[in-house]
């Protein structure tokens, strides 16, 4: 009988995974914390939280437009899968933005600082 066969969930004959995919990731999360240490010294606290996340939000987006390139078949699901762990990162990190806080960041302060 067929599903007695069990050859095929053999580790050895299991098919290879994409390469890269897991380095790709790391990569990405090492270079958006580099961005956002040396993003402390440039801008206020207040737009640090939202310029890290439009950058995963960036960098999620250019993962998933090369993913649909057509000579990549085979990493297209992994590559998809890390564009959406890093749109998920994103929003995350978009939740525990305060409202008071892209308020004072749109809106003109009539203080002088």
């Amino acid at each position: 009988m067929a599903f007695t066969d069990r050859s095929f969930t053999d580790r050895n004959d299991a098919p290879a995974t994409p390469g890269g995919v897991k380095e790709l990731f790391a990569v990405i999360l090492l270079m958006t914390l580099a961005a956002g240490l040396a993003l402390r010294a440039f801008v206020s606290l207040d737009a640090l939280a939202p310029i890290v996340a439009t950058l995963l939000f960036a960098l999620a987006a250019s993962i998933a437009g090369g993913a649909l390139i057509p000579h990549n078949r085979k990493r297209r699901a992994a590559w998809l899968d890390v564009a959406g762990v890093l749109t998920f990162i994103g929003v995350g990190l978009s939740i525990v933005i305060d409202p008071d806080q892209m308020v004072r960041l749109v809106m003109p302060s009539d203080q002088p600082d």
